[in-house]
């Protein structure tokens, strides 16, 4: 009797334990990155989009960084002005020799007469995604990183809720080689704002390995900083990246190996980065660019669900949010 007393008690912890597994399990914060905005029903870094972004509740909203020729860091995904605005038609005059036209080139306020729209292929003039918010209708305009702070900031205060910025250092090389310390400009101002410290609402990220470890060593920031991933090979260097970074922003794709009838294997990435203490951020989730998908859902599910990712840069907020709170 004894025996089984024991037996039925130790089936009852198991159960217990496995129960309280699977609720931290349900509870762990996925974060939700507005990419570009709520880019997937505006046109992308513009205020409008960041606006509904935010009152779909994305935990963070990114803002890619380019800088003016007067050193203003402009919102704005390119150091290229020719695929999401009128410039050619503004400024015909003003490209460089290989025939495109550089943010880097025009002043501020120069900047702000231009008109944005959706993006598009400046080759052929057609709509990247044809379905989203048609190209050319309302009114746009670029504006700056204090801006896009200062917006969501207001925001927060007005409405309670402590929405974060994500922002991206774009081509710190090219800035460089045109005489800017892009870095140490952008840092100066989140300094401004009240960002600083891995408390504070704010992750900073970028491509550049050699540029972002420049920024913890050098510069001596004590933000949360984000390791971007172009290329599957990088996967070989998360080591190096947990040495200065906090997390990784690979492309979702790099986290499958294959898909096969029975569903789809997945590389080592999420496993190998949270054994470094990194929390992983893939982009980019797109409902209406799904590839080997069959559904949004499925895409959250493969993603977050199964290969364990942190959360997620989405061109659609909600979406994703829902996708979640469904599971």
């Amino acid at each position: 009797m004894k025996n089984l007393t024991f037996i039925f008690l130790t089936l009852m912890i198991i159960s217990c334990q496995s129960n309280l597994e699977k609720e931290l399990k349900s509870a762990k914060k996925i974060t939700v990155v507005a990419h570009r905005g709520a880019s997937g029903y505006l046109p992308e870094h513009t205020l409008p989009s960041k606006v509904m972004a935010h009152a779909m509740n994305a935990d963070y909203i990114e803002q890619d960084l380019v800088l003016s020729k007067d050193d203003i860091p402009i919102v704005i995904h390119d150091i290229l002005l020719d695929d999401v605005t009128n410039v050619s038609e503004k400024y015909p005059n003003r490209k460089r020799e290989d025939g495109k036209y550089y943010v880097i080139d025009f002043t501020f306020e120069e900047l702000k007469k231009l008109e944005v729209t959706e993006r598009f292929d400046s080759k052929t003039g057609l709509q990247i995604y044809p379905n989203r918010f048609p190209k050319g209708v309302s009114s746009f305009r670029l504006h700056s990183f204090q801006d896009e702070i200062e917006l969501i900031q207001g925001l927060n205060k007005s409405t309670g809720k402590n929405i974060g910025i994500y922002p991206e250092i774009k081509k710190p090389k090219f800035h460089h080689e045109n005489g800017k310390d892009f870095s140490k400009i952008v840092l100066e101002i989140l300094t401004r704002y009240g960002y600083s410290s891995k408390d504070d609402q704010c992750i900073l990220q970028c491509f550049d390995a050699q540029e972002l470890e420049r920024i913890r060593n050098e510069l001596k920031s004590k933000l949360f900083l984000v390791q971007l991933m172009e290329f599957p090979e990088q996967k070989n260097l998360l080591a190096f990246y947990a040495s200065y970074a906090d997390g990784i922003g690979p492309w979702y794709k790099h986290l499958i190996s294959s898909k096969t009838t029975s569903g789809f294997s997945l590389t080592s990435i999420v496993e190998d980065a949270h054994k470094l203490g990194l929390v992983v951020h893939p982009y980019t989730f797109r409902e209406d660019s799904l590839d080997e998908f069959d559904s949004f859902q499925q895409m959250i599910d493969v993603i977050i669900h199964k290969a364990g990712a942190d959360g997620g840069f989405t061109d659609f907020p909600d979406r994703m949010r829902e996708a979640l709170e469904s599971k």
